[in-house]
Order: structure tokens, then sequence, then C-alpha cells
């Protein structure tokens, strides 16, 4: 399918209405996720309820504020019509303390989990209807921009590595795909397992 228009805004200028209609249906793991397995972990996460871990996400990104300072992502939007179609995860590592590959990584680069100027993109999701219409790719691009213009360093993700004509589902597929970054000029920096890599632009 063909690219479409689109227009991406962090989370804050967007309502909650709009953010819940794109991940209102995205369940990871069994449970509707709203990007917080990897910060509680995953025993309190399936410990948490489905609309507890929706209100910690509404809270994180701070929906219908457009002046707030803070916010946890970025909202894709479809142009003419305008609707929400799609939705990324990126904010300093800091904010992640449960990633599981991305942290042996770190280790074996011999970097500080604590350097909050390091930032992390981890999470896409867009509506079934819009895929394959480069809604991750324009978010991952967005996302760049978005981190440096905060104060970020340096910018990573965690990506899947895709095999043409093969399937990954996309509950595995949440986190990225390694071609999505390569087009917004990250480059492997890290191959934790077989199926995926860290990615990472330096500013």
């Amino acid at each position: 399918m063909p690219d479409i228009k689109l227009r991406i805004v962090p989370a804050n200028e967007a309502s909650w209405a709009d953010l819940r209609r794109v991940l209102g249906r995205a369940r990871c793991h069994s449970g509707l996720c709203y990007c917080q397995r990897f910060k509680i972990g995953v025993a309190d996460w399936y410990a948490t309820a489905d609309e507890a871990r929706a209100h910690r996400l509404r809270e994180q990104t701070d929906c219908g504020h457009p002046d707030s300072g803070t916010t946890s992502g970025l909202l894709a939007y479809a142009v003419e019509p305008e609707e929400p179609v799609g939705w990324c995860c990126v904010e300093p590592r800091t904010s992640f303390p449960y990633l599981p590959g991305p942290s042996t990584a770190l280790k074996k680069r011999g970097e500080d989990k604590n350097d909050d100027s390091v930032w992390a993109v981890t999470c896409f999701f867009t509506r079934t209807e819009f895929r394959h219409c480069g809604v991750s790719r324009a978010l991952a691009a967005a996302a760049v921009d978005f981190a440096r213009e905060r104060g970020a360093r340096a910018l990573e993700g965690y990506a899947m590595i895709t095999q043409p004509g093969k399937d990954i589902t996309w509950g595995e597929l949440h986190v990225g795909a390694r071609g999505a970054f390569a087009a917004a000029g990250f480059r492997e920096v890290a191959r934790p397992s077989l199926r995926r890599v860290v990615m990472r632009i330096d500013f």
C-alpha cells in the first residue's frame, strides 16, 4: 500500500480519546499493554488491570494539555480525513528499567544504564487498517526530532530483524523493524540475539 499523508504531534497535544482509539485494542502478551511492561516489569504488569495500565499511560502522556512540558510519546494522524492512526513511545532510557535484551547489550557496551541523556523508542503501534502505509517509519523519524529537541544526546531503538516474505506477529514487532530505524538514520550498534538489534543515532 502507498504511504499516507501524516501529521505527528507530541501526545500531550492530542486528546486521550484519540490515543485510546489507537491503543485501545493493542493487546500484548494477553493484555492491553499501554506501554507499561518495560516500565513496571512482567510480574507487576500481569498483576495490574488493563484500566490501571491505561491510567498510568494517561498520566505519563499528559494528553489534552498542550502546554505541558512532559509527555511520553507521539501520536500520528492521517490527514484528509483526519483521524489518529499510530503511536510510538519515546522517553529517556531510564524510564524503562525492564528492557530485557538491551540491558545485556548495555553491559557489553560499557554504558551507564542510569544515563538519562540517552533516550529510547520502545514501542510502535499502528491501527490495523493503516499498516503498511509508512506510519512506523514516519514515527521513527519524528522521534529523532522529538528526542533531540528535548536535549537527548542519543536515541536508541530495539528492533526486530525482518525478512522479505516472512511475517512477524505484531506482538513481537511492536518494538519496531530494523528498516524503519535505518530509514530514520539509526545505525546498528549491538545484536542481543539472532532476531533483535540495538539501533542508535547520536546527536
